[in-house]
């Protein structure tokens, strides 16, 4: 979960998607710019603890269906930088850590911006029940959002803007960047799990592109 600041161009260059699959992620392409970057993930089932599901509200005028599933980057921020990738470093193997770390770059160098970093907004990518958990290590302050069918994870942050047990949709303000628990720096540790058979089961989040028109 560690961000890390100076990486080498190989480790860079392992860590970050192609710029097809990252627009596309970012919310710059639709269903058929999806299909083209065609990614293949791997997965590994764990558990999660109970809590109470019920059926969500549409978000932002979603089909339903389509505002349980997360898409999209949660900081709707086209200045991303993916400062370690998806089975890469701390985060192999997957089913340990199961996520990306993302900050922001603040002068397009390709590198992070700890200080523009810290404090920017975290947005819901699906539909879903907050379950909140505060000084946790190593995630720190830490949000599950979860529905019957996906649940995704929001590490290291600086403060809450939902309540526990709040339902929120797709786009709704529910966090801030922080560097909490055990990080190296500014940034948000972000993964995606998929009920399958009973059981969580991990996914790239890179498989989950932003909707049509999305930030």
């Amino acid at each position: 979960m560690l961000a890390v600041a100076g990486l080498g161009w190989l480790l860079l260059r392992v860590a970050r998607p192609s710029a097809a699959q990252l627009s596309v992620w970012n919310g710059g392409g639709g269903a058929a710019a999806a299909a083209a970057v065609n990614v293949v993930a791997p997965g590994a089932a764990a558990a999660v603890g109970g809590i109470n599901i019920t059926t969500q509200q549409v978000g932002q005028g979603m089909p339903a269906e389509d505002a349980l599933k997360p898409q999209g980057n949660p900081l709707q921020s086209s200045n991303s930088v993916i400062t370690q990738g998806y089975g890469v470093g701390s985060h192999a193997p997957a089913d340990v850590w199961g996520g990306i770390d993302i900050a922001l770059d603040g002068n397009s160098d390709g590198q992070s911006d700890p200080q523009g970093t810290l404090g920017q907004p975290i947005y819901a990518t699906h539909s879903g029940v907050v379950k909140l958990a505060r000084d946790t290590w190593p995630a720190g302050n830490h949000i599950w959002l979860i529905n019957d069918s996906f649940r995704t994870g929001y590490s290291h942050l600086q403060g809450f803007a939902v309540e526990n047990g709040q339902q929120v949709q797709p786009g709704t303000l529910i966090a801030y960047v922080g560097s909490t628990g055990s990080s190296s720096g500014p940034h948000l540790h972000y993964d995606v799990w998929e009920m399958v058979d009973g059981a969580w089961v991990n996914r790239n989040p890179y498989d989950f592109g932003g909707a049509d028109g999305a930030r």
